[in-house]
């Protein structure tokens, strides 16, 4: 298999939230926030995944459209409760199938670090948006790790979910900004891999 390819995507669904509950506690702040961020709005998330996100906070939105490309995390993400205004669909991040300024909010959350040109996805986010859309983008950084992160990092790596970047905070910050949004809110969260939760709105 190729790395960071649907294939890989498909055999480790199942496993997906199992992985991830390490990292529980930072998701629950995330998740905490973002229904906030996206009351009364329509919403889109790419690479939703097993739909950790999508389920824990579509209820506050207007309506929320989680794609992925992987069509086995799409079947995970359907199982269990789900949201009446949440939908699923399949859908490639770097070739949106969706008309100009669609979508108030659009959601990816540790993806952008293993897509080969995340450039490509920052130019559809930013044409599926509407003018003044919010852009939420947590990232994995890699900044000084610590024992447990160089330890998940080589797993991942191991198993085939390769980090096609390595951006420290400041990194991550510019590579928003070099691609056309300007970061308004940030945070660092304590998870196996520091996570930086983003909020950036287009620049003008």
């Amino acid at each position: 298999m190729k790395r960071n390819d649907a294939k890989i995507w498909n055999f480790y669904a199942p496993f997906y939230n199992i992985f991830m509950r390490q990292n529980q506690s930072a998701y629950e702040k995330m998740y905490r926030r973002i229904r906030k961020e996206i009351y009364g709005r329509e919403v889109l998330e790419l690479a939703a995944g097993t739909g950790l996100i999508s389920k824990n906070t579509a209820e506050t939105a207007a309506s929320y459209l989680a794609t992925d490309f992987s069509e086995n995390m799409l079947s995970q993400a359907k199982r269990g409760k789900v949201p009446e205004n949440l939908r699923f669909m399949k859908a490639d991040a770097s070739d949106l199938a969706f008309e100009d300024d669609m979508f108030d909010a659009v959601i990816i959350s540790n993806a952008l670090h293993i897509i080969p040109e995340p450039e490509k996805v920052l130019a559809e986010i930013k044409r599926v948006l509407r003018p003044e859309g919010l852009l939420i983008a947590p990232n994995f950084i890699h900044e000084t790790p610590g024992l447990m992160a160089r330890f998940t990092s080589g797993l991942l790596e191991k198993c085939g979910i390769v980090f096609e970047a390595k951006w420290d905070r400041n990194a991550y910050h510019e590579f928003l900004e070099d691609n056309g949004f300007k970061v308004k809110t940030s945070a660092v969260l304590k998870a196996s891999i520091p996570l930086m939760y983003t909020e950036s709105v287009i620049r003008r």
